[in-house]
């Protein structure tokens, strides 16, 4: 399931993204489209950080010095996520003594 999408497509479905905004925020590396001989393909996650961008641009006139310290942001606060799910899920795997163990060191008295 590996649907991508051309950079006309990208322009029709995030409505309010002009293609000079679209070369834009490649050229500003706020997205990283793949790109091939056909030029550039959009995965489903490149339109979602297209539209977030819109909106942060748009509805809050974010500069792209903003843009780059807010994607960052969201960048770390995704990427922590992951590592607490690889965790929690680590944890959960662990022998019951061993876990009851670990989540007991984990509590703010503990």
């Amino acid at each position: 399931m590996s649907e991508r999408f051309s950079e006309d497509e990208v322009v029709v479905t995030v409505t309010r993204l002009t293609r000079s905004q679209l070369i834009r925020f490649i050229e500003s590396d706020f997205v990283k489209p793949e790109r091939g001989a056909g030029g550039y393909s959009f995965r489903r996650v490149d339109i979602a950080r297209l539209e977030l961008l819109c909106d942060l641009s748009l509805d809050l006139d974010l500069d792209e010095t903003a843009l780059g310290i807010v994607l960052s942001l969201i960048d770390q606060l995704h990427a922590a996520r992951q590592d607490l799910a690889t965790m929690a899920h680590a944890i959960q795997t662990l022998p019951p003594d061993l876990r009851d163990r670990v989540l007991a060191a984990m509590r703010p008295d503990g």
